[in-house]
């Protein structure tokens, strides 16, 4: 059969870029996006992104450069995921939520030779640039203007800063028969996604065309989307390129409904008025809608795919009530999306509304595009599945990332024994096989559907000239889910009117650092816990920030407004 044998050379790279195609020849009339009073078809979809990718080509953009881009839940920043790519460029989302230092660091970090810039976000990318080191190619710019919202002077940008045309200008100059590159391989890059903004040795997870054409196909069956569902995109697009559903929604002729702002009276308008039956969202998303003072619930259910820590089962009970169906997953930037899931089995539905909520708070089990998911102990056996044993959750398919962008060190660290990526998340197995999240090894804290580092927000409360030692762990929150909370030793020699108070360190730390990442709780100890080699022993702090309980729902009028 050796003669039979596919040779690879000559076989078609799998992309989901191809799915856009498709669309416009199944979907053509339909409509793909709408943005308040905007709308578009998927015919006129398609030939805007071959249109942008063809000026993107007219410009210098060539295979491999890296494309960024800071932008909300617009038309623009659906269509770059298929407009990027289609140049050969690698699409690079950044968190436009992260303060101009962070910024400057990913933006130099990538060597990113364009950036597109919504008009919200142009002071904040200005700064940022202005930070970068001498002798370094500052990128161009591409300015996102929207006509929804109010149009303000823009001041000239400085000398060395090229704002060299608006996103629409680039789309009506480019040509609409452009043949788009194709990959030559289908491990050919992609996508760049940070998973953190704060460090000074970020990681850039990359992943290729064959992953996203993979998780997206697989993500739909696995949640079981139908052709042509209405998708509401609660979900930032730039975690994780929105768990691939930019590329999946064409792959089913969906409609794309965007919104700039993610609140609970403009989720309900957009599920009422447009129909919406998907969406995926942070626990705290859910936290926001069972929040707000409803008394109906919708007249028609929504599926909803939420991540990060599992919700309370009070606001499980809730949504539920509410209309929302919710599926929880897990998943990481180095999975390219969810890669597990809490598969629901139809005899559950008999469980009482308490019993089927902690249920559904489990990750569950490995979907079906991904090649194995295990939870494994030190030596890299596989836990008793008892629900009690601990271990690790390791992962391996054609989901797992190429690799960390310039770090091989770090690359290999989480990638070893044939193939598998050690996540550095903590879980139980339990007997019917699905997995649940009990810690995470590398100390991250998820608050609000945003990842962030304990270890980077200690290292600016050690700036604090009070404090001696500090550590950051995860307190309960029942509408963020987590929020950090920091046990802080100040040093001995202090004078009384120098001991800060917690307002004083919440102050010191949102001056530096991103409003998520500033610590809700403040704790001062004379000592932190220690092992005998003298390291912090945080999973004590951990007990203490649980015992503390969570910290309570705001009122509805008093929400953040963070999301």
């Amino acid at each position: 059969m050796e003669h039979l044998t596919r040779n690879q050379a000559n076989s078609t790279p799998l992309t989901p870029l191809t799915f856009l195609e498709r669309a416009s020849t199944v979907y053509g009339d339909s409509i793909s996006i709408i943005y308040n009073n905007t709308s578009f078809t998927w015919s006129q979809t398609h030939r805007r992104c071959l249109q942008l990718a063809s000026s993107l080509s007219s410009i210098g953009i060539k295979k491999g450069h890296v494309v960024s881009v800071l932008s909300p839940n617009t038309p623009a920043m659906y269509e770059l995921h298929f407009a990027v790519p289609m140049s050969g460029a690698i699409l690079n989302n950044l968190n436009f939520r992260l303060d101009h230092k962070s910024l400057s660091v990913l933006l130099t970090h990538s060597e990113s030779k364009l950036i597109f810039v919504d008009i919200l976000c142009l002071s904040l990318t200005l700064n940022a640039l202005s930070l970068f080191p001498k002798n370094t190619q500052i990128p161009k710019l591409v300015l996102i203007n929207d006509d929804t919202l109010a149009i303000h002077q823009i001041h000239p940008p400085p000398e060395n800063v090229n704002i060299i045309n608006t996103y629409e200008a680039l789309i009506t100059k480019g040509d609409p028969n452009f043949k788009w590159i194709r990959p030559e391989s289908e491990w050919d890059p992609i996508t760049l996604n940070y998973t953190s903004g704060t460090t000074s040795s970020p990681k850039g997870v990359v992943h290729c065309h064959r992953a996203t054409f993979i998780v997206s196909l697989d993500s739909l069956i696995d949640w079981s989307v139908p052709v042509q569902p209405v998708y509401l995109w609660t979900l930032p697009m730039f975690h994780s390129n929105g768990w691939s559903y930019p590329w999946g929604i064409a792959a089913v002729g969906g409609t794309n409904i965007c919104a700039r702002r993610v609140d609970a009276p403009t989720i309900y308008r957009l599920i009422e008025s447009h129909g919406v039956t998907h969406m995926c969202a942070a626990p705290v998303v859910l936290n926001m809608l069972s929040c707000f003072n409803k008394t109906e619930p919708l007249k028609k259910p929504v599926h909803v795919l939420t991540g990060g820590s599992s919700p309370p089962a009070t606001i499980l009970c809730r949504a539920e009530w509410l209309g929302f169906d919710v599926c929880h997953g897990y998943g990481m930037t180095e999975t390219c999306g969810v890669v597990v899931s809490c598969a629901w089995k139809r005899e559950w539905n008999k469980f009482p509304a308490t019993e089927r909520a902690r249920m559904k708070a489990r990750q569950g089990v490995r979907k079906v595009g991904v090649a194995e998911v295990d939870v494994v102990g030190p030596t890299g056996e596989s836990v008793k599945p008892d629900g009690v044993t601990v271990g690790e959750i390791v992962v391996k398919g054609a989901c797992v990332m190429l690799g960390y962008l310039k770090d091989e060190a770090a690359t290999w660290q989480c990638m070893r024994n044939n193939g598998w990526f050690y996540t550095g998340d903590v879980a139980v197995m339990h007997e019917n096989g699905y997995l649940e999240i009990k810690d995470r090894t590398k100390d991250v804290i998820i608050s609000g559907g945003e990842n962030m580092s304990s270890v980077e927000v200690e290292a600016v409360l050690y700036m604090h000239p009070a404090v001696k030692e500090a550590a950051v762990v995860a307190r309960p929150d029942e509408f963020w889910g987590e929020t950090p909370c920091a046990f802080v030793s100040l040093k001995d020699e202090l004078k009384e009117n120098e001991i800060p108070t917690e307002k004083e360190v919440n102050k010191f730390c949102r001056e530096r650092l991103p409003h998520f990442m500033v610590p809700k709780t403040v704790v001062f100890k004379e000592e932190l816990p220690k092992t005998s080699t003298g390291k912090v022993q945080k999973h004590v702090l951990r007990r203490v920030a649980r015992a503390m309980g969570s910290l309570p729902i705001p009122p509805p009028l008093l929400l953040p407004s963070r999301i």
